[in-house]
């Protein structure tokens, strides 16, 4: 595996665990007028609406996600500010590929639900905070990780005399 792919995937976890005890403390509504945890809402896409398997499934899809952010743009991220802007920019195409399409589907939903039903558009902006959260801790610290900071401008850490 190489070194850009394997930081990817760390720094994807690392993201991935703050974004998830995020949706361990955001709260859903349900169709019975009750509330939910979001990461329980998460295991229910995959049948099990409960809070173990909606993180081993976000944990899943974090790595996978990342793995793919180290494939294919891990190189543009040259320097700390490129980094954060290429992870936040991917968090935001995450939210909507995934928080706004992808779930909604998942879940019986038209896409774009979240966004268009009252009750759910607290759940919508606490996604995108969240996505775009993992998004950055994913580039830069995937960017770090790989010791790409090393090369020219100065990252976290770095010092010059």
């Amino acid at each position: 595996m190489s070194l850009k792919l394997g930081a990817a995937i760390v720094a994807s976890l690392v993201g991935g665990v703050v974004f998830g005890v995020m949706m361990q403390m955001m709260m859903a509504p349900t169709p019975d007028g009750g509330q939910m945890p979001v990461i329980a809402m998460v295991g229910q896409i995959v049948g099990s609406p409960t809070a173990g398997v909606g993180w081993a499934y976000h944990l899943f899809n974090s790595a996978v996600i990342g793995a793919v952010f180290g494939w294919f743009i891990g190189d543009r991220a040259r320097g700390y500010a490129s980094a954060l802007g290429w992870g936040a920019a991917y968090g935001f195409v995450w939210w909507i590929l995934g928080g706004l399409i992808l779930m909604p589907m998942f879940l019986g939903m038209s896409p774009f639900a979240p966004l268009m039903m009252p009750p759910m558009q607290m759940v919508a902006m606490g996604s995108l905070i969240g996505h775009l959260i993992y998004g950055v801790i994913l580039g830069v610290f995937a960017w770090f990780r790989q010791g790409a900071h090393r090369g020219g401008e100065i990252g976290l850490g770095d010092r010059r005399d």
